[in-house]
């Protein structure tokens, strides 16, 4: 199974744990993304753990081994696509999870995600792992 995927923080941090499966789905991906808001949740979690300096240095490993994607003014028009069309449906999700959502339909990415919320974004794809 071959595909364009943006990591979730919950497949990072299995990926981090050596969940078997993760690591299997991700050996056979075409292209891995990151994006500036799951770093920001590592980072947060990273400094709220016991092990602050090893999970950094985990997280900065990581992303010197794929590309970053950030927001900019084309993410911030389909993040206020969004979620209007979530309010709309009153069908909210968390707000860092519609920015990742946003970054998903930018660059057409299917987002890998244990977080099943991600379904109700019109024109994203979501693979559950």
């Amino acid at each position: 199974m071959r595909g364009r995927y943006l990591l979730d923080t919950n497949i990072v941090i299995a990926l981090f744990g050596e969940d078997a499966a993760v690591l299997q789905r991700l050996a056979d991906a075409q292209e891995v993304f990151l994006c500036s808001i799951v770093l920001g949740e590592l980072h947060y979690g990273a400094r709220n753990s016991a092990r602050i300096t090893e999970n950094l240095a985990r997280i900065e490993s990581l992303r010197s081994a794929n590309t970053v994607l950030v927001c900019d003014s084309s993410t911030a028009d389909y993040y206020g696509q969004i979620k209007a069309i979530l309010r709309q449906a009153g069908t909210p999700i968390p707000e860092n999870d519609i920015w990742i959502a946003a970054i998903a339909q930018q660059y057409t990415l299917t987002i890998v995600s244990r977080d099943k919320h991600f379904a109700d974004v019109d024109n994203v794809i979501l693979e559950i792992w």
